[in-house]
């Protein structure tokens, strides 16, 4: 029997199992048997010669020589990627799938339509949307571009900055005809309050006043909740004042069932940022989702970017 060759199959499952480390995880991701990925594995580091992945019952860790083979790969993957991304531009449209992670409930009201427009725009590019509210490894997970609320800690991505989101607080009207609407941050002592037990210092709003006087009030209530559709969901049913993102309420509020309340007081603002895999940024693909959704989350209520002030009004 020949003595196997490195191949672009063998090599992509190794990169893969290095970067999830796991083997049975890779298998569900390729839609193959496990088998099929230790065999990928033992033929590839037959042909190299040297052992690449060291294994035990509970993980798979690299070898100095597979650590180094690794970064090898993923340059020659990325390399062998884009080789054929502009082989099939210079045919037509760009095609392929890019994967794309979004905070759960911002990507149910907006991150969707927009991909959906994005489609429509471009029928020849597949998209896989992943909605968690979880800071999901995005080299482990295979995920291309990630919508991120809140500070970015992940030096190693692609940053890409689309504003800030804007927070007020409100309450159902018949919360407020009931408990009495406040108007002063001493008011919101002794209110229901719906909080977010996924946001460190939840207990506590802070808020800044028309004078600049920064207040910081303790916020208490019997409920919390871990999603911002849940959160959305117990205001309209007057379960209480909460502090919401506004692209999560503003449509309820131009309705009338939620209001906002003291809003010359204001929240501190939530960084909103696109974060790409340096290795998948040059995908044409990739590159045209990122300029879309960056154009067009600057456009939804409540996101404020550097050429639209914070009171400018965002298309539905």
């Amino acid at each position: 029997m020949d003595k196997p060759g490195v191949t672009l199959e063998r090599m992509r499952s190794f990169v893969r199992v290095t970067e999830r480390g796991s083997l049975s995880a890779v298998a569900r991701e390729l839609g193959v048997g496990q088998s099929t990925i230790s065999r990928h594995l033992r033929e590839l580091e037959e042909a190299v010669g040297v052992p690449l992945l060291g294994r035990t019952t509970r993980r798979v860790t690299l070898t100095d020589e597979g650590r180094h083979y690794y970064g090898h790969c993923v340059q020659i993957l990325r390399l062998v990627d884009q080789a054929g991304d502009e082989a099939r531009g210079s045919r037509g449209a760009p095609s392929g799938t890019v994967r794309v992670s979004s905070t759960a409930a911002f990507g149910v009201l907006h991150v969707t339509r927009l991909i959906f427009a994005f489609q429509d725009r471009w029928p020849t590019i597949d998209v896989a949307l992943d909605l968690t509210d979880e800071r999901v490894d995005l080299v482990r997970e295979g995920v291309d571009v990630a919508v991120r609320l809140g500070p970015v800690d992940d030096s190693a991505m692609t940053l890409r900055r689309v504003g800030v989101s804007r927070r007020i607080l409100a309450a159902a009207p018949e919360y407020l005809a009931a408990r009495g609407t406040p108007a002063r941050p001493p008011d919101l002592l002794g209110h229901e309050g719906i909080r977010m037990t996924n946001v460190i210092g939840s207990d506590t709003l802070v808020l800044d006043g028309p004078d600049g006087t920064r207040h910081a009030v303790p916020f208490g209530g019997r409920l919390r909740v871990d999603h911002g559709l849940a959160a959305r969901e117990a205001l309209v049913a007057g379960r209480g004042i909460a502090p919401a993102h506004r692209w999560l309420v503003d449509d309820l509020v131009a309705a009338g069932r939620l209001t906002a309340i003291m809003p010359d007081y204001a929240l501190p603002t939530t960084p909103l940022n696109l974060l790409i895999v340096p290795e998948r940024a040059g995908l044409a693909r990739v590159r045209l989702l990122v300029d879309f959704l960056a154009e067009q989350i600057g456009r939804i209520p409540g996101i404020e970017t550097p050429s639209r002030p914070s009171g400018a009004t965002g298309r539905r």
